[in-house]
C-alpha cells in the first residue's frame, strides 16, 4: 500500500506525510503536531527553514489552515520546534 501523499505549502512540492510537519491552529496561533494526530485541519511543510521562508513570505500558513494567523508570530514557534530538531 502506497505511503500517504501531502503537499507542502511553502515549496508546493508533494512528498510522504511522514517527511513533513503538520501544522495546526490552535486558540488563534500554530501548533507544531508532530505525532500528527491532533483534530482538526492541518497545513504540511518541510522540516527546513528555505520552506517556512516561502511560506509566510506568501501567506500560505493562514490560508491552508483557514484562520487568521500571524505569519510572523507563526513562524517563530514553528523556527523554535525546528531548532530542538537539529
Amino acid at each position: 500500500m502506497p505511503a500517504p501523499v501531502r503537499t507542502c505549502i511553502g515549496c508546493r512540492t508533494r512528498d510522504e506525510k511522514a517527511r513533513l510537519l503538520r501544522i495546526i491552529a490552535r486558540d488563534g496561533d500554530v501548533a507544531v503536531d508532530y505525532r500528527q494526530i491532533e483534530p482538526g485541519r492541518g497545513a504540511y511543510l518541510h522540516p527546513r527553514p528555505e520552506c517556512l521562508e516561502r511560506a509566510v513570505k506568501r501567506r500560505s500558513l493562514g490560508r491552508a489552515l483557514r484562520s487568521e494567523i500571524d505569519g510572523q508570530r507563526a513562524a517563530v514557534t514553528i523556527r523554535q520546534f525546528l531548532g530542538v530538531l537539529t
